[in-house]
């Protein structure tokens, strides 16, 4: 990964006369005596194994491999932040003083990303270790060969060469997302602080989580046993009721009044001049309300009816939150994050005590309102520029259905993707896609995936079961003639068993970035 990887957008020039090379010595002042450990003008392997930064130098931790093969561990300042793992050759200089010079290990370091463990679209980060300026560069453009250690996913601690157009700080972080084996593109810092603290809250609500099926059941069977309070009876009771079933979805209406009170949208209702008449049709604003009414009914011994217990999780999290940010920044990634995906799988929570009623309803009611958002955080996630500049606008979202004596859901994704690339009458050309996936009965579990360009319909459906496979491609038919009706010329439809492929779609921006800078 030599001169083919470089930055997509262009950089500030360079001046033509090379600085002092990034790689050259650095000076090393000890803590303490070397006491003999090394004579002067003796050279010896040394490694970081910590980093801490102070007013105007940084303190570094070094272990040294002497000659006779013993180890010693030393404390030093730098003018130039070394990160762990940097590899040094040491000169004694005095007792107090080394010379150091980095170790590139260019020869062992990656020329391409693996395609498997830094698939396209996917976000890397580094450490730069060496930057030097190179005197022979393509187009007669100045290049400077940098060393970084690779910080996160499966290339975690392996060193990878790149090209940049301007020097780089050694220690310096650097976030990109992949384009190819040999191409990345870079972030700069407010995208990636927003891209973290949203996969962050993304991994954690993914964690609390259930399904929607997993409350609405227990919740029913409450209110037919009129084991409520009069207020939670009628809090429950108007949750449901508002639950619509498939054959209501139908209706184009009540798909539109479905997919507004999800719950995806309760923040914008509250921001709305309509608040009054859209915030009691809201899902999410629902279970809050239910969540809200539990809390004081909870028994006296219950570890959630005290205010310590209820607040003890939002508490931790504010106080973590900016370490932890900055951990992330650093490299040290917490915890890996799975991206959400599409669908989200079912989930149940273990209730634990039978016999707490209210405290496993309030538990399930929290990891329903978790579900919710981690398919807004999701739509987040998913909405942004792309290298190309085309737009894309992600909403994801779930409708819990009633079906029989049962609950189900619908969970829908629609994205917009308006190109920047303009038509003849003026207007930016946009291209629909929309996924939906949901389980009913006799039909069993159904992915439907679909796309709108230029008034063009297509559209692919998979079918767990074979009878339902079976069942679809015989009405494909009719589904032809129903788009054909609806003014649309329609393209390839089809069905087949099984589930869609999966991986994550590869439009994404990516730029430089550089936390020192």
């Amino acid at each position: 990964m030599t001169s083919e990887i470089g930055a997509t957008r262009p950089l500030p020039p360079t001046s033509s006369r090379p600085p002092p090379s990034a790689a050259a010595e650095l000076a090393i002042k000890l803590l303490q005596p070397l006491q003999g450990l090394l004579a002067s003008g003796e050279q010896v392997q040394a490694e970081v194994i910590a980093l801490r930064e102070q007013q105007q130098s940084f303190q570094v931790l070094l272990k040294m491999t002497l000659a006779n093969g013993r180890q010693a561990t030393l404390p030093a300042t730098s003018n130039q932040p070394l990160p762990e793992g940097t590899r040094l050759t040491l000169t004694a200089v005095s007792e107090q003083r080394l010379a150091a010079t980095l170790q590139a290990g260019l020869d062992t370091a990656l020329t391409r990303l693996n395609s498997q463990a830094a698939p396209a679209g996917s976000l890397v980060q580094a450490r730069v270790v060496s930057s030097e300026w190179q005197a022979t560069a393509k187009s007669g453009q100045n290049l400077y060969r940098v060393l970084a250690n690779l910080l996160t996913g499966q290339l975690a601690g392996q060193q990878i060469k790149l090209d940049s157009p301007q020097p780089l700080p050694i220690g310096s972080l650097l976030s990109a997302r992949v384009i190819d084996s040999q191409t990345l593109q870079f972030l700069p810092p407010s995208a990636q602080l927003d891209s973290l603290e949203i996969q962050q809250q993304l991994h954690q609500q993914q964690s609390r989580q259930s399904s929607l099926e997993a409350l609405l059941k227990p919740l029913s069977d409450l209110i037919s046993g009129n084991k409520l309070t009069p207020e939670l009876q009628k809090t429950a009771s108007q949750l449901l009721n508002q639950l619509p079933d498939f054959k209501q979805l139908q209706s184009p209406e009540q798909l539109s009044k479905a997919m507004a009170g999800s719950g995806s949208f309760f923040e914008a209702h509250l921001l709305s001049p309509n608040a009054q008449q859209s915030l009691p049709q809201d899902l999410k604003g629902n279970l809050l309300r239910l969540i809200a009414q539990l809390l004081p009914q909870l028994p006296a011994g219950s570890p959630l009816s005290s205010p310590l217990g209820a607040n003890l999780s939002a508490s931790l999290l504010t106080q973590a939150l900016p370490s932890l940010l900055r951990g992330m920044l650093s490299g040290v990634t917490p915890g890996k994050a799975s991206p959400a995906g599409f669908p989200l799988p079912a989930r149940l929570l273990t209730q634990g005590n039978e016999d707490a009623d209210l405290e496993a309803l309030l538990k399930l009611a929290a990891a329903a309102v978790s579900r919710l958002q981690t398919h807004q955080l999701s739509s987040l996630g998913q909405s942004q520029t792309l290298a190309d500049g085309t737009q894309l606008t992600t909403w994801q979202m779930e409708i819990p259905l009633r079906q029989a004596e049962g609950f189900t859901s619908l969970q829908v994704k629609i994205e917009q993707e308006q190109s920047p690339a303009q038509q003849k009458n003026g207007q930016p050309q946009t291209l629909w896609r929309i996924d939906l996936a949901f389980n009913l009965e006799p039909l069993g579990a159904l992915q439907v995936q679909a796309q709108l360009l230029r008034g063009c319909f297509s559209s692919q459906l998979w079918a767990e079961r074979a009878s339902t496979a079976q069942l679809a491609c015989a009405e494909l038919p009719w589904l032809r003639e129903r788009i054909s009706a609806a003014g649309f010329s329609v393209g390839e439809l089809g069905c087949q068993q099984g589930m869609p492929p999966q991986g994550p779609r590869t439009q994404l921006q990516q730029r430089w970035i550089d936390e020192k800078a």
